[in-house]
């Protein structure tokens, strides 16, 4: 797989996003992109699906994350968001095993908590 930093493209593959590292504004590692969710009807990416918490990914959660939230840092080669790990870990999430509906109701919480509007 090439790195994301070797691609000078503005369209990337969700398999080079999934597993890329992000970090906070000041470094700290948050955890990596499990998932993309994806608008059928736009087509656009709405959440970057953060794995966090655990240790080897053992007891790690799901944490969406809007994506308009989400800068590529090239120098570290992941994404940097404006968020500290208290605020991912209190984040609207749901555990690896669960099949999550992301319904109006829900897509409203997350944003919300975020301070987002309707993406």
């Amino acid at each position: 797989m090439t790195p994301v930093s070797e691609t000078s493209r503005n369209v990337i593959s969700s398999e080079r996003v999934e597993g890329t590292t992000v970090y906070a504004t000041n470094g700290d590692k948050l955890g990596t992109i499990d998932d993309l969710m994806i608008d059928k009807l736009s087509g656009q990416v709405q959440y970057a699906v953060l794995e966090f918490g655990g240790i080897l990914g053992i007891g790690t959660d799901r944490y969406p994350v809007p994506w308009s939230m989400l800068d590529y840092d090239t120098s570290r080669e992941g994404y940097v968001v404006p968020l500290n790990k208290d605020t991912i870990a209190k984040a609207p999430s749901y555990a690896k095993d669960e099949v999550r509906d992301y319904d109006p109701d829900y897509s409203r919480t997350i944003n919300s908590y975020y301070g987002v509007g309707p993406l």
